[in-house]
C-alpha cells in the first residue's frame, strides 16, 4: 500500500500532535501525583489521556482551518492547508469529529473532568474563531491550557485536587503567559499589520521583556515552595526533585537574566529554551512523584 508521506506529514503538521503528546504527559503527572503512584485503572487513565489529545487535535485543525484565507495571504507555507498538503474541508472535518470524541472521553472519566474538557473545549472554539486578536486573552488562554492538564489528571483520579498539583498548574500558567509575551515580541511587525493591540505594542519590547522575566523569576520561586515547605510530603526535601528542577529553573533564570541585560535577545532561541525548560519541569515532578 503506497503512503502519501507529503500528506503524512501534512497531517502532522495541521494536528501538531507533538502539543497532544506533551498535553498528555502533563495529565499523567497530575493522574500518578494524585494516585501518589501509576494509577490502577488504565482505562480511565487512557480516557483521561485521549481527552487531551482529541481536544488538541481538533482546536488545532479548526486554528488552521479559519487562519486560511490570511496564511495563504501571508504565504505561510508551514501551514499545510496553504501548502495544500491538506484540505481546508479536511481540517473542518477532523475537528468535527475529534472535538466531540475528546467531550465523550472526559464524559467516561467522571463529571468533573467533563465540565473541565467542555469549559477549555469553549474557549478553544471561542479562541480559534474570534478572540485570538485580543491578545490579552490570547496570551492567558494558551497559558491556560498548559496549567489545566495537571488538573484534569488530578480530577480523573481525586475528587479533591491535591495542593502539590495547583502549584504544578501555576508554575505552568506562569511560564505560558512569559512564553507568549516574547512570542508577541517576535509577533509584533505581523501585529501592526493585523492592527492586533498586543503588549509590545503598548509598552515596548524592553517593557516586556521585563514582564515576561517576572513570569519566569515566580515560576522558579514557586518551584522550590514543594521542596522548601512542606505541602506534599512526596516533595518535602526531596533531593531528586530538587536536583531534576535545578536545570530547569537554571535556564529560566539565564532567560530572564538575557531578556533584562542584553539589547537585542535572541527572542526565537529563548522561546525554544523555555519550552524545553517547561518539558524539564515536568521530568522533575513526575521523577520528584514517583522517586
Amino acid at each position: 500500500m503506497w503512503i502519501d508521506m507529503r500528506k503524512l506529514k501534512g497531517l502532522w503538521d495541521l494536528i501538531r500532535l507533538d502539543h497532544g503528546l506533551m498535553l498528555a504527559v502533563a495529565v499523567l503527572i497530575g493522574a500518578v501525583i494524585a494516585k501518589k503512584g501509576i494509577p490502577d485503572d488504565l482505562v480511565n487513565l487512557a480516557l483521561a489521556v485521549s481527552t487531551a489529545i482529541f481536544l488538541e487535535i481538533s482546536t488545532f485543525s479548526l486554528n488552521d482551518y479559519f487562519d486560511y484565507p490570511i496564511d495563504k495571504l501571508n504565504k505561510r507555507m508551514d501551514r499545510p492547508l496553504v501548502r495544500g498538503d491538506i484540505s481546508p474541508k479536511t481540517a473542518l472535518l477532523i475537528t468535527i469529529i475529534f472535538f466531540p470524541l475528546g467531550l465523550l472521553s472526559a464524559f467516561f472519566v467522571n463529571i468533573t473532568c467533563f465540565i473541565i474538557a467542555l469549559i477549555t473545549g469553549m474557549l478553544a472554539l471561542s479562541y480559534d474563531i474570534k478572540l485570538k486578536k485580543i491578545k490579552v486573552f490570547s496570551n492567558y488562554y494558551i497559558a491556560y491550557t498548559m496549567a489545566v492538564p495537571f488538573l484534569f489528571g488530578g480530577v480523573a483520579f481525586s475528587p479533591v485536587i491535591p495542593p502539590i498539583i495547583w502549584v504544578l498548574s501555576l508554575m505552568a500558567f506562569l511560564s505560558g503567559v512569559g512564553r507568549e509575551i516574547i512570542k508577541d515580541v517576535m509577533d509584533i511587525e505581523g501585529d501592526k499589520k493585523e492592527k492586533v493591540k498586543s503588549l509590545p505594542l503598548y509598552i515596548g519590547n524592553k517593557n516586556s521583556f521585563f514582564i515576561a522575566g517576572t513570569f519566569f523569576l515566580s515560576a522558579v520561586i514557586i518551584s522550590l515552595l514543594p521542596f522548601l515547605v512542606k505541602i506534599d510530603s512526596t516533595f518535602y526535601g526531596n533531593l531528586v526533585y530538587l536536583g531534576v528542577v535545578s536545570v530547569p529553573n537554571i535556564l529560566f533564570l539565564w532567560v530572564t537574566a538575557s531578556l533584562v541585560i542584553k539589547n537585542k535577545p535572541n527572542v526565537k532561541l529563548f522561546r525554544k529554551l523555555t519550552l524545553i525548560a517547561m518539558m524539564l519541569g515536568l521530568v522533575a515532578f513526575l521523577s520528584g512523584a514517583l522517586l
